[in-house]
């Protein structure tokens, strides 16, 4: 993308993304939405650069923007929209012809070790809990169903590429900790269990997660982006 575009960011949380585009793409606006006035505002204190538009707005209101950008980007928010394709097509419809679409998300059914771990030991405590492991509730988060996802909404020269990320904690419980907090699926889940199911759980992880010698652990978690093009409209004016 050439420097000077119009960028949108939808699902833009608290910022991670609109920031990356400002250090790297030499924007010459990025509009940031998102449904969540908590994130706009950190968001807003945390990024001061005068090119950054923070809104409140779904994946929807882009359509409400009145302009015709460069390139729409959301970074790991389309498996959480209710309907992926209809976002992608209304990212669509405000972006100029050959402008980019592009998303990523987390491999959450297969390749997201921080979370597989997690999931498998509380599904061998008790089976019922397949339903709240976020592999089974987003299948758009697996190979070539983003792709999929792109190519249903209309979108040209679809591409998909896995990003892998590695993360690396210094002891088990480093790792197990944010478990504990009750925020996001994982957590919540666990919040509900009684104290003896709950250290059941966590003797399974224990039991399965790749500890070295020297009690450290190294996970790698895997995102799958892609990237499309705004394909020429047909004209439907007639003589």
């Amino acid at each position: 993308m050439p420097s000077g575009a119009t960028w949108v960011d939808v699902g833009c949380g608290t910022g991670e993304l609109t920031g990356a585009i400002l250090r790297m793409a030499t924007p010459n606006r990025v509009i940031s939405l998102d449904p969540s006035q908590g994130y706009l505002d950190y968001a807003r204190s945390s990024i001061t650069d005068p090119r950054a538009d923070f809104r409140r707005g779904t994946d929807q209101d882009v359509r409400l923007l009145g302009l015709a950008a460069d390139a729409v980007v959301s970074g790991l928010v389309l498996n959480f929209v209710p309907d992926a394709v209809g976002a992608l097509r209304a990212a669509a419809e405000v972006t100029a012809t050959r402008g980019l679409i592009g998303a990523y998300v987390w491999d959450y059914g297969d390749q997201m070790a921080l979370l597989r771990h997690f999931w498998d030991a509380a599904v061998e405590e008790d089976p019922a809990a397949r339903i709240k492991d976020e592999g089974v509730r987003f299948p758009l988060c697996a190979a070539g169903a983003l792709q999929s996802a792109f190519e249903t909404a209309g979108l040209s020269s679809v591409v998909e590429k896995a990003i892998d990320v590695t993360d690396r904690f210094a002891n088990f419980e480093e790792y197990w900790t944010p478990f504990l907090s009750g925020e996001a699926s994982a957590p919540g889940y666990l919040a509900t269990l009684s104290p003896e199911r709950r250290a059941k759980v966590k003797e399974l992880v224990q039991a399965r997660i790749p500890i070295a010698a020297d009690g450290s652990i190294t996970l790698t978690c895997r995102a799958w982006a892609v990237r499309g093009r705004v394909a020429p409209r047909e004209n439907t004016q007639h003589a």
